[in-house]
């Protein structure tokens, strides 16, 4: 089989892009809007609606930045975005970048609207519009060229580096062959890989983006005084942050690396890149950061990820909004007992029943049967956890922009 002529049918955007799932996002602007929203997508009982936010009341550039990826991303058809009406961050703003790229939306004030019962029924009356818009939405042939995936980890264990993150890695040197993009990111688990990262850059500009990176990512360790490291990974037999930055920087495989992006920056390019997601040193107001799995597959998506992965070998049950989460352990144990969970065990590489080589075309398979609607665990459970933090970003420093 020649993957590279493998096709399926994707939705075809304005700006070009394609997405794998056609999505309605209902998005609230501050937690005040939040149980509306939610109670609006629990209403409309369709697993193609969706609901993502940000709490805070204030500005922040970063979260707003990020929303507005959102709601470009390739995965998102249409958009309702819903407000209380006394914050910073603006509905119909938000409405008005959506219809921008191409996309059906709409956007209300729960004050204006008239409170908790008129804003739900109002905002599922708009929800029925926008899905009865979206089966209009053009369809094209997509392949895996047009594929942009991401990968985090967590839950990690001995498993992970040995088999889990491995196969990925074979995954993406591959996806990068057939002209695809992939993104890995956990600069903070890459400590004593600097040189490693360096030697991988395609140039001179790359290598000091790389640099750069990772000495940030090391001044944030020192600065919350921790490093990503946690008991959980010890039980699951790490021993150092450094043990565990070789298991997870693996997942990046053996390509050239095409560039640094940031947080809801698209890469410029096809190719391997790394995602920087940590704060860049400036006032940021209201604490640092608080960093979890899902902040990490949500700055995956943001960037364009039609697709992600969640490598783990202890375990994980969660998903995320816009993209299908694809969980993937290299533990076998951990397998048998959240298959439910799980949806791709890497284990028989330990077990030297099948090779990195062998999984990672497996891996490819149900890639592409993802691709065609299939749904992963996380879809078809429930979960589509999300979570977009107070931080800052200067998207003008390395990610070439």
């Amino acid at each position: 089989m020649d993957y590279k002529d493998i096709r399926w049918e994707g939705y075809l955007r304005q700006d070009g892009s394609l997405g794998i799932r056609n999505k309605v996002l209902v998005i609230y602007t501050v937690e005040c809007a939040s149980f509306v929203a939610k109670e609006i997508v629990r209403q409309a009982a369709c697993d193609q609606v969706e609901v993502v936010g940000f709490t805070g009341c204030c500005d922040n550039e970063y979260a707003v930045r990020m929303l507005l990826a959102l709601i470009r991303h390739p995965n998102v058809g249409a958009v309702l975005a819903v407000g209380l009406g006394c914050e910073y961050t603006q509905p119909k703003l938000l409405a008005q970048k959506a219809r921008e790229a191409g996309k059906p939306a709409a956007a209300f004030y729960i004050q204006e609207q008239g409170g908790t019962q008129r804003s739900i029924a109002y905002g599922l009356e708009q929800v029925a519009g926008l899905r009865a818009q979206l089966e209009h939405t053009p369809r094209a042939p997509m392949g895996l060229a047009d594929l942009m995936v991401g990968c985090e980890c967590g839950g990690s264990d001995y498993t992970s580096g040995l088999a889990g993150n491995a196969t990925v890695g074979k995954f993406f040197d591959r996806l990068v062959d057939w002209q695809g993009t992939a993104i890995f990111e956990e600069i903070v688990e890459a400590v004593g890989l600097k040189q490693v990262l360096m030697d991988r850059a395609i140039n001179d500009t790359v290598r000091a983006q790389i640099g750069y990176t990772y000495e940030k990512a090391l001044d944030h360790c020192r600065s919350i005084h921790q490093f990503s490291i946690s008991s959980g990974n010890f039980v699951g037999g790490l021993t150092t942050i450094e043990e565990k930055s070789m298991g997870a920087t693996i997942k990046s495989g053996t390509q050239p690396i095409s560039g640094v992006t940031k947080v809801s920056c698209r890469p410029t390019g096809k190719g391997l890149w790394l995602l920087d997601s940590t704060p860049d040193p400036y006032f940021m107001g209201f604490g640092k950061t608080n960093p979890n799995d899902n902040e990490g597959l949500m700055d995956l998506i943001s960037c364009g990820c039609q697709l992600v992965f969640l490598v783990t070998g202890r375990g994980s049950v969660v998903g995320s909004a816009v993209a299908p989460v694809l969980k993937i352990t290299g533990n076998s144990g951990t397998y048998a007992r959240m298959g439910d969970d799980l949806d791709f065990c890497a284990g028989a590489a330990i077990a030297g029943q099948r090779s990195l080589d062998e999984l990672a075309l497996e891996l490819t398979d149900l890639v592409v049967e993802v691709c065609r609607g299939r749904q992963t665990n996380a879809e078809r459970l429930g979960h589509k956890e999300y979570y977009i933090p107070y931080k800052y970003q200067d998207t003008q420093v390395a990610c070439g922009r």
